[in-house]
């Protein structure tokens, strides 16, 4: 459980930058995979349910200009930071661990 800030830049104007905190780092990829499902839900909004697969959820976050996290580090006091590629692996993880209770397409 170590505390997670996630930096999510969507286009090129450095004004759509925003910031979120979660309490771990697998809350925030959950967070991530809600973000790209409230975009979903935006573009579809008279579809009652939406279904994705994995990479398209990769090919959205593809689509950011910038997305990292910083993640507290209880030893040296810290917060170090993660790429993109590192949220992606930590999503899969997530996802696959998920996948026998939820409804995800891996």
């Amino acid at each position: 459980m170590a505390h997670t800030i996630l930096l999510v830049q969507p286009g090129a104007n450095p004004e759509t930058r925003t910031y979120s905190d979660y309490e771990s780092v697998n809350d925030c990829m959950e967070g991530v995979c809600r973000i790209y499902e409230e975009h979903l839900k935006r573009r579809n909004p008279n579809t009652p349910t939406i279904t994705y697969d994995i990479s398209q959820l990769f090919d959205f976050l593809d689509q950011l200009t910038d997305l990292s996290c910083l993640v507290y580090q209880k030893s040296t006091n810290t917060y170090a930071p993660y790429n993109k590629e590192w949220i992606k692996e930590k999503i899969y993880i997530l996802l696959r661990q998920a996948a026998g209770h939820t409804d995800y397409n891996l």
